[in-house]
């Protein structure tokens, strides 16, 4: 059995489309190759080491948030040494050009007989990786030329990669959706609109987001304001933004059209979904952006801007509508444009639906990661 050592900067329980990711590919490869993890440890409940499924997990650092992030670079490196010592892997796998990222450079640099995939997963602003590449310095450029293969899931991640002048092998493999937990058929789920006091006449608009600045959850609470009475907005996700966004929301006067749910389950998720007519994410930035992709399995027509990696899936009047960053007067024209255009609105429904069957299921795509893994010469 080959042995794959992850770096992370953070795994589950802590939820981001990263960690997920994670754990759906090695669900799926468990019976080819064994898993072990070391991340930053961040929370003090968290245990230092555990199973959890597919993966052994070993965590680094006293939880303290960022602080253990910062120490996963030096503490991790030494623990996969020591781990190496007993497992002998055979391959290093980075989530992300980060914190893990930097663990899984100083172990390839000591060992550099191991293949390492360096996969990027990156949503962040341009402005935000550029102080995070000021402050590693020379070691943030060494992450990628290191790298025997990077695995981008997103064009616009690839293509960065290219303008880092990387010579190894570049692979676009995108994230991926559970087909059959957001399939299922869409009942009408009238007790949650009950509980939310949602009319039946009354249009849903859903948002499934952190609440930070880039994910532009402010611009379509402003773009409310220019909607009719008759649309709910409902914001699931939490974050650092939460009280500035109630503020706005109180001082806009629509407490009573806006939702902040805050964080649910994942499994919940696909019930907001199911009461909803449309999804909305007026991203600033966005590496790919898996939970438009939910909405699209789920059969909820999205809307979203032309950056990152959005526009690998979505194609403006086929599996989705384009709308202006930061600019709220537009985002509500384009939903009262879906939101009254019956025959649109199924043509994007349809469209998504299909397009997230061929390409991004994660079965497809535990497969396409097995390839890499074959090319660096790991396999069974």
């Amino acid at each position: 059995m080959k042995k794959v050592l992850i770096f992370s900067t953070a795994y589950l329980p802590l939820i981001g489309g990263a960690e997920l990711a994670v754990k759906e590919i090695t669900d799926r490869l468990v019976g080819d190759f064994e898993f072990d993890l070391i991340c930053a440890r961040i929370k003090k409940e968290l245990p230092r080491s555990e199973n959890a499924g597919t993966v052994n997990i070993y965590r680094v650092g006293w939880g303290w948030g960022k602080i253990d992030k910062f120490l996963l670079s030096w503490r991790g490196a030494a623990l996969a040494s020591k781990l190496h010592a007993a497992e002998k892997y055979n391959m290093v796998w980075a989530i992300m050009a980060s914190f893990g990222g930097l663990a899984a450079l100083k172990f390839k640099l000591k060992y550099r007989a191991i293949p390492y995939l360096l996969t990027l997963q990156e949503g962040d602003t341009p402005k935000h990786i550029a102080s995070r590449a000021q402050w590693l310095g020379p070691y943030y450029k060494k992450m990628f030329m290191q790298a025997d293969y990077i695995q981008a899931i997103s064009n616009f991640l690839a293509n960065w990669a290219k303008n880092m002048g990387v010579k190894c092998p570049i692979e676009v493999v995108p994230n991926g959706v559970d087909i059959d937990k957001f399939q299922e058929t869409r009942n009408n789920n009238q007790k949650l609109k009950e509980e939310l006091n949602i009319k039946p006449e009354e249009k849903v608009i859903i948002t499934v987001s952190r609440l930070v600045k880039k994910n532009g959850v402010e611009d379509l609470i402003q773009a409310m304001s220019f909607l009719p009475e008759n649309t709910k907005l409902l914001i699931v996700g939490d974050g650092e933004k939460r009280a500035h966004l109630s503020f706005v929301i109180g001082n806009l006067s629509l407490g009573k059209r806006i939702f902040l749910l805050g964080s649910v389950s994942p499994g919940s998720v696909a019930d907001y979904l199911s009461i909803s007519d449309l999804f909305v994410r007026p991203s600033l930035s966005e590496g790919l952006g898996s939970a438009f992709l939910e909405a699209m399995a789920a059969g909820v027509p999205i809307i979203g801007t032309r950056v990152g990696g959005i526009p690998d899936f979505l194609a403006d009047g086929e599996t989705g509508l384009f709308c202006e960053v930061s600019n709220p007067k537009n985002i509500a024209e384009k939903i009262e444009l879906l939101l009254n255009d019956d025959n649109l609105r199924q043509k994007l429904i349809f469209n998504g639906k299909k397009l997230v069957e061929e390409k991004y299921n994660w079965n497809i795509i535990a497969k396409q990661i097995k390839a890499i893994f074959r090319k660096l010469k790991i396999e069974n």
